[in-house]
């Protein structure tokens, strides 16, 4: 073994130029897979973080999955039922108490429990649909992103005492509101009642900020006359991945729809799973590429040392032998150019993070690149290169151990 390395070795320094070429044709495709997979998958992970920052990570309504059985599908064996009108039920979460007793006793985690409801907001002639909703400013900082948004006044002050509203600053723009101003908000009811403005929040997000506006839990029970009512409940857990069976455990005990943010991105989340795929089918396309060069030195090496492999046959060596030098050969291509092109890929992975700009979209500022460092991208780079250059060099070496070195000496081929 250790006289095929020396022959594998010395072929392939015998042809520095070529070598060297495909080296760097390999260590170019590893780095720049390595730099594009650190900015994609960086780029995920951080909207990844923004889902689970901004949204809930279950969420509670007073939905049902399934609608409720009827009393004639119990009786009968067979029956259709159409044009049911389900009654109008304004309690929401029914037992709301007890259910969040249940809540306190086992979650790992926090929640807030709210009222929202449908409305309009307005302003000196202007108005604004609106969703309203009534929280309890105490629990709602403890789950909601939005206390830490605001351009003017702040969160706390909703609980100051008194008809308060906070509200996007989009939604106070157009309706020409300021801070301290006194709007009325209509509730689909058409209750309605006179609140001041305490707080301005921006989120960045328009529907947010042009649409919700937050006053006090009891004020939106008495605005939409629903006493004591809840219709949402949000749920924020200490691990945000654990949703899934958090949820189903909450729907099957409480029986209201509950939505984990896999769920409720159900849709984003396999956009990722596609963007991936294409993502590695580059990768793989990118050490093909490469590959073709480690095959075009080893048959180049082949067709040139055929003469010599004809002698070493003749002294003994199998066709397995000259298969594996032949391999060794294009292995040692592709190592070679996995270790040039990890630094590259480093150094390029370096350059990315330290790209500083600032881009001001409505009010947040992204000042740098998303960049994952994770040792899994250099593996996968080196699997696929190594992977590549092994093929690369076993075509050859096939070739080459069926080589009849009778035919060989005599100058058949």
């Amino acid at each position: 073994m250790r006289l095929i390395l020396d022959i594998a070795l010395t072929h392939i320094v015998g042809r520095g130029r070529q070598t060297f070429v495909a080296v760097i044709g390999v260590a170019v495709g590893v780095g720049f897979s390595i730099a594009m997979a650190a900015l994609m998958q960086g780029g995920q992970d951080d909207f990844v973080e923004q889902l689970i920052d901004t949204m809930p990570h279950v969420q509670i309504t007073d939905e049902r999955r399934t609608s409720k059985r009827q009393p004639a599908e119990d009786r009968f064996a067979a029956a259709q039922i159409s044009g049911l009108r389900p009654p109008d039920d304004r309690r929401g979460i029914i037992n709301p108490t007890a259910a969040m007793a249940w809540l306190d006793a086992w979650l790992p985690g926090r929640y807030s429990a709210s009222l929202r409801t449908q409305g309009v907001v307005r302003y000196v002639g202007r108005e604004a649909g609106a969703s309203i909703v009534g929280v309890d400013p105490a629990t709602e900082r403890a789950v909601s992103p939005i206390v830490g948004d605001f351009v003017a006044g702040s969160f706390i002050a909703l609980g100051a005492g008194g008809n308060n509203i906070v509200m996007g600053d989009r939604m106070a723009d157009k309706l020409g509101a300021g801070l301290g101003d006194t709007v009325s908000a209509v509730s689909s009811t058409g209750l309605s009642r006179a609140f001041r403005i305490v707080g301005l929040f921006h989120t960045g997000t328009t529907a947010r900020d042009e649409g919700e506006a937050y006053i006090l839990l009891k004020n939106a029970q008495i605005l939409s006359e629903r006493a004591n009512a809840i219709n949402d409940i949000r749920v924020k857990l200490d691990d945000p991945f654990s949703s899934p069976p958090i949820a189903r455990r909450i729907e099957a005990e409480l029986g209201y729809k509950a939505v984990a943010w896999q769920e409720a991105s159900e849709g984003i989340m396999e956009a990722f799973v596609v963007r991936n795929v294409i993502m590695y089918t580059v990768v793989a396309a990118i050490m093909l590429v490469a590959g073709f060069g480690i095959f075009n030195i080893v048959s180049t090496i082949t067709h040139e040392k055929a003469r010599d492999i004809a002698i070493m046959k003749s002294l003994g060596f199998s066709q397995n032998d000259m298969q594996r030098m032949f391999v060794i050969e294009g292995l040692a291509i592709g190592g070679a150019g996995s270790a040039l092109g990890w630094a590259l890929g480093f150094a390029l992975t370096t350059a990315l993070a330290s790209v500083r700009f600032e881009l001001d979209a409505g009010g947040q500022e992204i000042t740098n690149l998303p960049i994952a460092w994770s040792g899994l991208h250099y593996a996968i780079a080196s699997v696929f290169a190594l992977g590549s250059a092994a093929v690369a060099g076993y075509l050859p070496a096939r070739r080459a151990a069926r080589l009849n070195p009778v035919d060989i000496i005599r100058g058949a081929s």
